[in-house]
């Protein structure tokens, strides 16, 4: 026995203490907390007491500290009230009922409404989506609101901050969020920050980690949106950072490796509820309330597409965005496309992907034949049998890319955009943006990027997959009872 040797009340109260961890995990652990997640953190503390208890006051709270999570519910219930009376554009006739009442599990969830008579298009190309949103910046008359998960100042981006840097000369106000630990690790941190200030940004760091400041909450936490929002009358979201599409790090310079994103050009009422969530930022970050009026600016296009924005993330009480998709694909008929760099899918997503095949629905997924962030790799890895033997299509976007979009379209006329990936990481730790459109000529838009991506990509088989390797299974099994760490 490991015990033996050491002085009898040492060893006494080791094992009191063992015993204790124990008994107080199963008690602790399982409260309100998902079943596989549970496991994987009983399994780590009766393997590893110590360590295990360590790793768990670490990062074992999945939610934002209780004033930050406050601040959210005040900031819903002043969205919903304020915009309970007022018009957010004509939306589509003859919505399916499963449709209106997805909208409404929204509105309830994430306080946005659904607003009509928006315009959005896709920007598939990288360099042209940075230069699309710096041409934007420079007709800014009242304000920029610049939110990213990653921003950095570089070669790629350069004309993205000199319109920045123009529209501030003129006294236009820049405000920017960009998250504190993604970019602290970055090259071009200090000289990104160097260049907002000197711009005369107001900008600030989003869920900043510096526990001698009173900044700390569980550090894996992460606001991972992406939104520009100009004088509230336009504005873009979707999957792609302010960056260059290697990120600036040796290590992808070295694979030769390229991001592959997807961002989308709003107008229309829409923006408002972008503009929503860039506020709501802002003030859970600064404590300043900022009034700009937009909920009173719903000027309509001549495009009839329905948007609708929810926000998710540990400010929440609910998953939005797992339960957005879930209602989606239950609601499915005949096609479910999922584009996601990231699918780690928990139990509930699994079963309605595997359940769509089996009630006829042609269900592709769309994923990195490479993977940049090995345990996620892996983890995903883990799925591909029970996928392939449901039926679901996998195309693996060819090396040396990583295929980064976040997108969803079911049937012909309803889908989704945003920064969330299909991931539990996305669903309980990161603060997300997803936007839930329902139009023809958008899901056209969407299938004909699709469309592209596949051409781009080889299939993978199930003989293919059933010829891996055991240490590649043991990897990737590995790797699979980690992502439930939450």
């Amino acid at each position: 026995m490991f015990l033996e040797g050491w002085p009898w009340w040492l060893a006494a109260i080791v094992l009191i203490a063992d015993i204790s961890i124990r008994v107080a995990a199963i008690i602790i652990i399982p409260r309100n907390r998902r079943p596989t997640a549970a496991m994987a953190w009983l399994l780590a503390i009766y393997f590893i007491p110590f360590i295990g208890v360590f790793l768990f006051l670490l990062i074992g709270n999945p939610r934002l500290p209780r004033a930050r999570r406050d601040k959210q519910s005040r900031i819903n219930a002043y969205i919903e009230e304020a915009t309970q009376n007022l018009w957010f554009g004509n939306t589509r006739p003859d919505a399916p009922e499963w449709f209106s009442l997805l909208v409404e599990m929204n509105r309830r969830l994430g306080a946005m409404p659904l607003s009509g008579q928006n315009s959005v298009h896709l920007i598939s190309e990288y360099q042209q989506s940075l230069d699309a949103m710096a041409e934007a910046i420079r007709e800014a008359q009242d304000y920029v609101h610049v939110e990213f998960y990653i921003l950095q100042s570089d070669g790629a981006t350069d004309n993205f901050f000199q319109a920045l840097e123009e529209v501030a000369a003129r006294g236009v106000p820049v405000r920017v969020l960009l998250d504190h630990w993604a970019n602290r690790w970055k090259p071009n941190y200090k000289a990104t920050l160097a260049r907002l200030e000197a711009m005369g940004a107001s900008w600030r760091e989003m869920l900043p980690v510096r526990p001698l400041h009173g900044h700390m909450q569980r550090p894996d936490l992460r606001n991972h949106r992406k939104l520009l929002v100009i004088d509230g009358k336009l504005a873009f979201l979707g999957s792609q950072n302010v960056t260059d599409p290697s990120y600036n790090l040796p290590k992808n310079i070295r694979r030769g490796l390229h991001w592959i994103d997807l961002m989308v050009r709003l107008e229309g009422p829409v923006v408002a509820s972008v503009n929503a969530v860039f506020l709501s930022d802002w003030y859970s970050e600064t404590d300043e309330v900022l009034d700009t009026g937009d909920f009173m600016q719903a000027e309509a296009t001549d495009d009839d597409l329905d948007c609708q924005i929810v926000p998710s993330g540990p400010g929440f009480a609910t998953e939005n965005n797992l339960r957005l998709f879930l209602g989606l694909l239950y609601a499915a008929k005949r096609k479910i496309m999922i584009i996601s760099p990231y699918f780690v899918p928990d139990e509930a997503l699994l079963l309605a992907v595997t359940t769509a095949c089996n009630r006829g629905v042609d269900v592709e997924l769309f994923v990195s034949e490479e993977g940049d962030q090995a345990v996620v790799y892996h983890a995903q890895r883990s799925y591909y049998e029970a996928l392939l033997k449901a039926g679901v299509r996998i195309w693996m976007y060819r090396r040396p890319y990583i295929l980064h979009t976040k997108s969803l379209t079911i049937d012909d006329d309803v889908a989704v955009i945003g920064s969330s990936n299909m991931d539990m990481r996305s669903f309980g730790l990161n603060l997300e943006i997803s936007m839930l459109v329902r139009g023809e000529d958008f899901v056209r838009e969407v299938r004909a990027v699709e469309d592209e991506y596949r051409a781009l990509s080889r299939e993978l088989t199930l003989t293919e997959w059933m010829q891996q390797p055991l240490r590649s299974t043991v990897l990737d099994n590995l790797a699979r009872l980690t992502s439930a760490l939450q």
